[in-house]
């Protein structure tokens, strides 16, 4: 799966999910802000991204996680080869 694979599949299961717009979801914005994440919607989208992936996101790595770009990019290199 590509970058771009991914950038638009992320973009697009988090805008119906959390029905923010599409364009909205900037590399460098803040997931949380953009969001509007609390402690609650935080565990459904790391669900989302687990479920999708199939990858585990420990909470030590989540709060490495702050923006668009970081969420791509974690995604990426945990990839299941």
């Amino acid at each position: 799966m590509t970058r771009e694979e991914i950038v638009e599949k992320v973009n697009a299961l988090l805008s119906e999910e959390f029905e923010v717009e599409a364009e909205a979801f900037t590399p460098e914005a803040n997931v949380k802000e953009t969001l509007s994440l609390d402690s609650l919607s935080l565990v459904d989208l790391v669900a989302i991204i687990q479920q999708t992936y199939k990858i585990k996101i420990p909470v030590a790595d989540l709060r490495e996680i702050k923006t668009f770009n970081d969420l791509y990019t974690y995604i990426e290199t945990h990839l299941p080869a």
